[in-house]
């Protein structure tokens, strides 16, 4: 049986400056019968912008093996879950300290990337009172996972990272997210390709419901209408291990169906329950540079042209144009339009003397191979588990193998001094 305690730490709004206000950080200690005084780890979640699993038994299906070693930490990153949540209710916008103007709005949400993530989660170690923790970020919750490397390695066991080593810009290196977003347009192509050529019925299903978007555009059971963008970014299921199944029986659907409808909408990735995901997602690959709607700004005018070129995590303009995240429009714009400062300094990486053990999928669709393996070469204490057997899900989609693999590495890493 699961032991589960809450833990309410209050943190400043701006870490880092002299903003005014505190938010409330919220964390679930999970544990079991064996747990005593096991070590704590860390979980950060992907996203940016979706809270930590609510657990069961065996969900997530690494807890089991997580918890024979540690307690975990379930961290509702700010702004998300119990953490002072962000969102769009009864007509205005709440968790944003009262701001309504979109461009309050965007300021406020500044203070919501991972370099505060990580200092929330130190107020939480603090709170624990332990010196030091091991972490496990999967996704974004990996790129948190460099930042905490960079910044607090004084405080770390240890760091397991799943599909999560972001581009980290090298000194005069072109620090520009859309270099990142170009290279997962042609993963995508390559996985579009592969799921129209083994579902050719797919392939005129889902040129017909591109039409009728472009055309008319598709209502939505919520009473917002679905764009080319929403339609385009149902690749996002590509992805992940099993998605192609997903994305092959919501188009079997005629377009005209209710089913087909209250399937449309329940699978946009991006949507108005995490609206941080959408509107803040391109600002987790930034360090020291605009984000001006990077993924559009990487898109080739033949993927544009190409209705069977499904799009992942590649945030487009038109999603905050119509549909259910029409609201945050000016936010999202206002978002794109701001300079971020550095989130990875280089050379602190290099000196992050930190047992850190990461899963690179080789066909992950979000965060690209080489890309990872170049930021695994800037750790000094990092081993990488090279797999393609699951995709950028593996720690979801392999009931506790992917973590199997990393503890190996560390095991590994530790008893080589």
């Amino acid at each position: 049986m699961l032991k589960c305690e809450d833990l309410r730490v209050e943190v400043p709004l701006d870490h880092f400056g002299d903003t005014p206000g505190t938010i409330e950080v919220y964390a679930r200690i999970v544990g079991n019968a064996d747990s005593g005084n096991k070590p704590y780890l860390l979980y950060l979640q992907g996203g940016p912008g979706v809270e930590a699993f609510r657990p069961t038994e065996n969900s997530p299906t690494w807890l089991p093996e997580a918890l024979k070693t540690h307690r975990v930490v379930m961290l509702d990153q700010r702004g998300t879950g119990l953490s002072s949540p962000i969102g769009w209710v009864d007509g205005r916008f709440v968790g944003t300290g009262g701001a309504q103007d979109p461009e309050a709005v965007a300021e406020r949400m500044s203070f919501y990337r991972a370099d505060a993530i990580v200092e929330d989660a130190e107020a939480v170690r603090r709170a624990l009172g332990v010196e030091k923790w091991a972490i496990l970020g999967q996704s974004f919750g990996g790129f948190t996972s460099l930042r905490y490397l960079a910044e607090h390695p004084e405080s770390l066991l240890s760091a397991r990272i799943t599909g999560g080593l972001a581009r980290v810009p090298q000194p005069g290196a072109d620090p520009d997210p859309a270099i990142a977003y170009a290279r997962t347009w042609q993963i995508m192509r390559e996985k579009s390709q592969k799921f129209f050529s083994q579902y050719p019925g797919a392939a005129e299903a889902m040129k017909k419901l591109h039409a009728r978007a472009v055309t008319d555009g598709i209502a939505l059971p919520d009473g917002t209408v679905a764009a080319e963008a929403h339609v385009r970014s149902l690749g996002l299921l590509l992805g992940a291990s099993g998605g192609d199944q997903k994305l092959r029986f919501l188009l079997e659907h005629d377009v005209d169906s209710a089913a087909l409808r209250h399937d449309l909408q329940a699978s946009l990735p991006f949507s108005a329950r995490n609206p941080l995901y959408a509107a803040f997602h391109e600002t987790c690959w930034a360090s020291g540079a605009k984000t001006d709607w990077a993924a559009l700004r990487a898109r080739s005018a033949e993927a544009a042209d190409d209705p069977l070129w499904l799009s992942g995590e590649h945030v487009d303009p038109e999603l905050f144009r119509t549909g259910p995240l029409a609201v945050w429009d000016d936010v999202a714009q206002a978002l794109a339009e701001r300079d971020w400062p550095v989130m990875w300094d280089v050379e602190k990486l290099r000196k992050a003397d930190v047992p850190t053990a990461a899963a690179v999928y080789t066909h992950d669709a979000f965060v690209p191979r080489d890309m990872s393996r170049e930021t695994a070469g800037l750790l000094p204490k990092c081993e990488v588990w090279e797999t393609d057997a699951y995709e950028h899900n593996g720690l979801a989609a392999s009931d506790g193998e992917v973590l199997r693999q990393l503890n190996g590495l560390l095991e590994g890493l530790n008893a080589a001094g």
